[in-house]
């Protein structure tokens, strides 16, 4: 009797802890969106995106021999789709959307990810099909559909097809969850990152310093500094610290549980962008609404 209450008691700490490092993350990435806001100020996409996953990779380096001795060359060809998909495309995506796409609804189609995330398991990772979580991908993407047709008021600036750029990043964290948990459970939370991350990192930081005007935008222009701060604070939050978090979380629990963060981090992009000065319409309201009741749908 007494084993079985201990048993029960953990399990709920355990749900406790996964549930608090649910919230812990969408702090963290709640604030991507305005971060990659003020970064863009000073750089153009590609640089900032350069930026981003170079001082990933340099975060990552003092540790980075010793994970990779923990891994399988055959993994190796994985750990670069984890790093492609979770970390390098996206890198790339929501910077150049957020030319024309607020940081609040940035925030809100974000929140598509774990919809994606169980649409690529049934399909691909043999996870189970049910018509509950059918509407609930249905209900999601039609909330997704309503701020795209209210592009305007939706803060989509005129031009929706920037909003799909975040919609495929969607997909490729999508894809990269789906690895990770169905594919590499072997490997803890730090491993992936740091050999994940250092394949797609680096070889992007020596374009960056090699291959664009990065160096003497800095050198003519002082106040850049201030955009490599932010972009900074990015990586190495949003990006190293919370990267590890996440993979080890879905390890812990399941890939479709671990992307329902996005229940709460368009709220907090809400309140940063609100914060920042960007109006906050009805129509927000409306396609999170629906896109998070699919969420809740689909995981029933």
């Amino acid at each position: 009797m007494d084993k079985a209450m201990d048993n029960t008691q953990q399990r709920q700490l355990a749900a406790w802890q996964a549930w608090g490092i649910l919230v812990l993350l969408s702090l963290i990435w709640g604030t991507s969106y305005v971060l990659i806001k003020w970064g863009l100020i000073y750089f153009p996409p590609m640089q900032v995106a350069g930026i981003r996953l170079g001082v990933s990779a340099l975060a990552f380096m003092p540790v980075l021999y010793r994970e990779l001795r923990k891994i399988e060359t055959e993994q190796l060809p994985l750990l670069f789709l984890v790093g492609l998909m979770g970390t390098g495309l996206p890198a790339f995506l929501f910077p150049a959307a957020q030319e024309e796409v607020n940081s609040s609804l940035a925030g809100i189609l974000n929140s598509l990810t774990p919809l994606f995330t169980l649409f690529l398991g049934i399909l691909f990772f043999g996870k189970r099909f049910t018509w509950s979580k059918t509407l609930g991908i249905l209900i999601g993407l039609a909330g997704a559909i309503c701020l795209f047709a209210f592009g305007e008021q939706a803060g989509l600036g005129g031009k929706w097809t920037y909003g799909l750029l975040i919609v495929l990043a969607c997909l490729c964290y999508a894809a990269s969850s789906n690895i990770v948990g169905y594919r590499l459970r072997g490997l803890n939370g730090l491993t992936i990152s740091a050999v994940s991350f250092s394949l797609v990192g680096i070889p992007v930081l020596l374009y960056l310093l090699l291959g664009t005007d990065f160096i003497s935008t800095l050198q003519a222009q002082p106040e850049a500094w201030k955009g490599v701060g932010y972009i900074s604070v990015l990586a190495l939050f949003s990006t190293v610290l919370a990267g590890i978090i996440f993979f080890q979380l879905i390890q812990w629990t399941s890939p479709v549980f671990g992307s329902t963060v996005s229940y709460l981090v368009p709220a907090v992009a809400m309140g940063w962008g609100a914060l920042d000065g960007e109006v906050i319409a009805l129509v927000h309201f409306v396609g999170m609404g629906l896109i998070l009741a699919g969420v809740y749908l689909s995981k029933n």
